[in-house]
């Protein structure tokens, strides 16, 4: 009963994108970022300076408007290079490449940030779904669900002890208006903040947050707790 009430709700596809996209990818690379970042400083040491920004951005638009080169989003961010790869066996593949790129973000000022971004691949499966007459999603559930899929995959990393300050989720509501340069701005706004995280740890002060991040509380659903998916297993299988 409760997962033909989840069925119907569809809540169970964020909730399952989350968990395949940390399972099946971050669990897998985020605990090797801080190894590849250091690597990369020590031969450039100028382009990464801030040891907080030594772990990958990941972007979440709620709109699931992903584009698959950042420069066409933004021309304030350009590709630098790529990242130490690594390299697995998975699921029969031999050798799978997993590699992350460096993203040079140009501010206001004219001053270049350099840092691990990406997309969150998952919202490229909501976006298709909304536009596949099967799935059958509409614009609004698009959304609660890119607002679901963000909330579970925030408390998912929260609770991972391996991924620890190796990410950053940078969710954002993209404004009515196009503005030529708000993907950079927002990512910059980050890139600052972690910044003012680096020299408050070295001044022995509590770093400080401002309430104008866009973080779960701003996300609420109005899903009570009976209503989210619950396992249909609680052995640990």
């Amino acid at each position: 009963e409760m997962s033909e009430m989840s069925e119907r709700s569809k809540q169970n596809v964020a909730h399952g994108l989350a968990w395949s996209y940390y399972v099946g990818y971050l669990k897998i690379v985020l605990p090797r970022m801080k190894k590849s970042m250091e690597e990369f400083s020590r031969a450039n040491p100028n382009l990464l300076a801030c040891r907080k920004t030594w772990k990958l951005h990941i972007l979440v638009p709620l709109s699931c408007d992903v584009y698959d080169e950042l420069e066409k989003a933004d021309s304030n961010i350009q590709y630098v290079t790529d990242l130490t790869e690594t390299t697995l066996a998975r699921a029969g593949t031999k050798k799978r490449v997993y590699k992350h790129s460096l993203y040079a973000i140009r501010d206001e000022e004219n001053q270049l940030w350099h840092c691990a971004v990406e997309y969150a691949t998952p919202l490229q499966s909501l976006y298709a779904m909304s536009q596949d007459e099967c799935a059958a999603f509409s614009r609004e559930e698009r959304l609660e669900q890119a607002k679901l899929f963000y909330r579970t995959l925030e408390e998912i990393l929260k609770g991972s002890k391996e991924c620890a300050d190796t990410y950053r989720l940078i969710a954002y509501e993209e404004p009515e208006e196009a503005e030529t340069h708000f993907l950079s701005r927002e990512i910059v706004w980050h890139l600052r903040q972690e910044h003012h995280e680096e020299i408050a740890v070295l001044e022995g002060s509590h770093p400080h947050t401002p309430s104008t991040a866009l973080d779960s509380a701003e996300l609420n659903l109005q899903i009570s707790v009976s209503d989210l998916p619950q396992p249909l297993r609680t052995d640990g299988f």
